[in-house]
């Protein structure tokens, strides 16, 4: 009976450890607040941990082709998720949607920016914040924004560029910029705006912000990264995601 305990006991500490793995995360920055949010509730739901990088969707890129030994990408667009794909980066078949994003144009004092975008036409308007068009799937889209209203070249002088859609958010917070094009999720939390004023920039002024995941080769036979690709599909985890303004 002593021998049969010890072996159930032995079998227990197995399937906990196996139940605590963690998976290493390369994540764009405007979401890395709600997979905050998600690592709780998969750790809570599956027992998993989640280990995340963020940074622009263009750097993680070029870290991931350097061989930074990330699991999981969950990129800021669907155009890199496709490309590690195509260059066996990716494993075959993983890649899905997990979020569409949403641009606004945010200040965090209260009177600043109006719900219609017209601060952007006023005189006297201060600095504005963007991603690098060229490495920042959201600064592609305040660009896009900008251009189809007609103030691109106009406002080229007044725009604080930043490397990622977090350093453009820093950049407003910290005064850098009187106003910048943000993501949603780095400024609304169940659904409201958490602070400041905004204007949600209509979709149609820029290509849709299709947020892709990729299981990448070395999370191939993790269970940990196998589990998040599933659980971002669930219920749960699709509740947290909506709550920061993604559709």
């Amino acid at each position: 009976m002593r021998v049969l305990w010890f072996s159930l006991w032995i079998w227990l500490l197995g399937a906990g450890l196996a139940r605590a793995d963690g998976v290493k995360v390369a994540v764009a920055a405007n979401f890395s607040q709600p997979l905050a949010a998600i690592a709780a509730a998969f750790h809570r739901d599956m027992g998993h941990t989640i280990s995340a990088s963020a940074a622009s969707t263009g750097k993680l890129y070029a870290q991931i082709k350097h061989g930074a030994p990330f699991e999981v990408l969950l990129s800021a667009d669907d155009e890199i998720p496709a490309r590690l794909e195509a260059e066996g980066l990716g494993v075959p078949g993983s890649r899905f949607t997990y979020a569409t994003g949403a641009l606004l144009l945010w200040s965090p004092a209260a009177t600043v920016v109006d719900a219609k975008g017209q601060a952007l036409r006023q005189p006297g308007v201060g600095k504005i914040a963007i991603a690098n068009p060229k490495l920042a799937p959201y600064g592609r889209a305040a660009q896009e924004a900008l251009t189809a209203l007609g103030l691109f070249e106009a406002m080229k002088s007044r725009l604080v560029m930043g490397e990622n859609i977090g350093q453009a958010f820093q950049f407003v917070v910290s005064g850098n910029a009187e106003m910048g094009f943000v993501a949603a999720s780095q400024v609304m939390q169940d659904g409201k705006l958490k602070s400041g004023s905004a204007w949600a920039v209509p979709a149609n002024l820029y290509a849709p912000i299709l947020q892709d995941a990729v299981l990448l080769q070395p999370g191939r036979h993790s269970p940990a990264a196998q589990a998040l690709m599933r659980y971002l599909r669930e219920p749960a985890a699709r509740a947290i995601i909506q709550s920061y303004g993604y559709q």
